[in-house]
């Protein structure tokens, strides 16, 4: 898997300079038009994690690889990665058209949490299959996005956090019987937040010799300092899961990943996330998935 790519990173490989507004705002916030990025050649871009977030209107034929899936994008398609979770895109026609734009958590420090909207939650969907008049509502907040970024209104940059709020909500509404911004309304549903933060935090393992630390729900109930019985009984409140499931549906998820995007041999996988054999690495793979992890990675 690439290297994690910083604000810095991007902007010196896109646009080969760094931008004034880079380093003088309080975090940082970009947008481009994408047809200036698009090549002759539908080169894949390199699956790897960003320490940014992005939003994409995409139109076009695509495929894109996220987490452990594959989604295939006929048309036109609203997209947001986050921070968490490495994806990749894989440009199936030359003609494509679009925008995007990028930003740091830091520029919406005190106006919001941008993780606990689905969309950017790595166990949501981040895809959003959008129709002709969906596609110009969204057109027009990315052109007004640019109009703003290149003006000279001192407040310029609350008028684009609510810009991105706008396409957040946008596509929210698309799937409202799916949705929910996560509310803190009793003790189990804090303390589930704070073991589900606690877990991503974990991934994504970016190399061979980074290990997976926290295996089991008393090593998580450790961290929170809460007893682990009190950890069990508040996530099946709130998820219907037991802690140990939850786990292992997230190793299962990241194992996935490391088999298709990585070179790294099975027992460099295993132990990566915290196998102490790759014999106990097989049997766990292969009771979740009926295949072996060498069988999975040739599918």
């Amino acid at each position: 898997m690439e290297k994690l790519e910083s604000i810095e990173d991007f902007h010196q490989k896109k646009l080969l300079f760094m931008p004034d507004n880079l380093k003088k705002e309080i975090g940082h916030f970009n947008v481009f038009v994408l047809d200036d990025f698009m090549g002759c050649s539908a080169k894949p871009i390199p699956y790897s994690r960003r320490d940014y977030f992005k939003i994409s209107l995409i139109i076009g034929k695509n495929r894109v690889h996220y987490a452990d899936k594959i989604v295939e994008i006929d048309k036109q398609v609203l997209f947001f990665a986050n921070p968490q979770v490495p994806y990749n895109w894989e440009q199936l026609e030359e003609q494509q058209t679009g925008f995007f734009c990028v930003f740091t958590e830091a520029f919406f420090h005190q106006f919001g949490n941008l993780k606990e909207y689905p969309v950017f939650k790595p166990n949501g969907s981040p895809v959003f299959a959008i129709d002709d008049d969906q596609v110009e509502k969204i057109k027009g907040i990315f052109e007004q996005m640019m109009t703003e970024i290149n003006s000279d209104y001192t407040y310029k940059y609350d008028v684009l956090r609510n810009l991105v709020f706008d396409l957040i909500h946008s596509a929210m509404k698309m799937q409202p019987a799916n949705i929910s911004v996560t509310q803190h309304s009793n003790a189990s549903s804090r303390i589930s937040s704070l073991f589900l933060e606690l877990l991503e935090r974990q991934f994504p393992i970016e190399n061979a010799r980074q290990r997976f630390g926290l295996r089991s729900a008393a090593d998580f109930a450790n961290q929170l300092t809460i007893h682990v019985n009190h950890l069990n009984r508040a996530l099946k409140e709130t998820t219907q899961k037991t802690t140990s499931e939850i786990i292992a549906e997230r190793i299962l998820q990241e194992a996935k990943i490391l088999l298709k995007h990585t070179d790294w041999n099975i027992s460099e996988i295993a132990y990566s996330l915290g196998f102490e054999e790759p014999t106990h690495f097989n049997n766990f793979f292969k009771k979740n998935i009926q295949l072996t992890p060498r069988q999975f990675r040739t599918v």
